[in-house]
């Protein structure tokens, strides 16, 4: 009985201290840097915002808040570790997604967002302005390849 206690403690050890190191190995590579790890929100341009996001409530279900609605889901299918993406109207007026002149903007979820401009600076990426701290993430915008303005966010979760 002693004997498969131990043997069970010792595996159940080796499993964790396998996980716990390859979770290191694998956040701390640089040569493996994560760059995107999910869609952290969908944004778009709209005649009437209050009314396209009533709109949604009303006819899909959308449990909508003051920024539209945040759609909660698991990181992992074994995770405890909960995320968010944002879904959001914005008046077709805004200047915010300026300088692309698209209808929408896409919010993409990172690691290590300092590293990750260095890295993009490094591959002539058009950086649109400074990294932003917010009391739930650090926000930075660049341009992809036909200048579509792109938000990228490294969540406080």
């Amino acid at each position: 009985m002693k004997k498969t206690i131990l043997l069970t403690l010792a595996l159940a050890t080796t499993f964790c201290l396998g996980f716990a190191f390859k979770t290191i190995i694998t956040t701390n590579n640089p040569n493996k840097m994560k760059k995107v790890t999910g869609i952290g929100g969908i944004f778009f341009k709209c005649k009437d915002p209050k009314a396209m996001t009533e709109w949604y409530q009303k006819h899909l279900g959308l449990e909508t808040n003051p920024y539209g609605a945040t759609f909660e889901w698991y990181e992992g299918p074994d995770s405890t570790k909960k995320a968010q993406t944002q879904w959001t109207p914005f008046k077709e007026t805004t200047k915010y997604f300026e300088p692309s002149t698209r209808e929408f903007m896409i919010n993409y979820r990172v690691e290590n967002l300092e590293a990750l401009v260095e890295e993009l600076k490094k591959e002539g990426v058009t950086i649109v302005d400074k990294i932003e701290t917010y009391d739930y993430g650090k926000f930075v915008h660049i341009l992809d390849a036909e200048g579509n303005k792109v938000e990228l966010w490294e969540p406080k979760d």
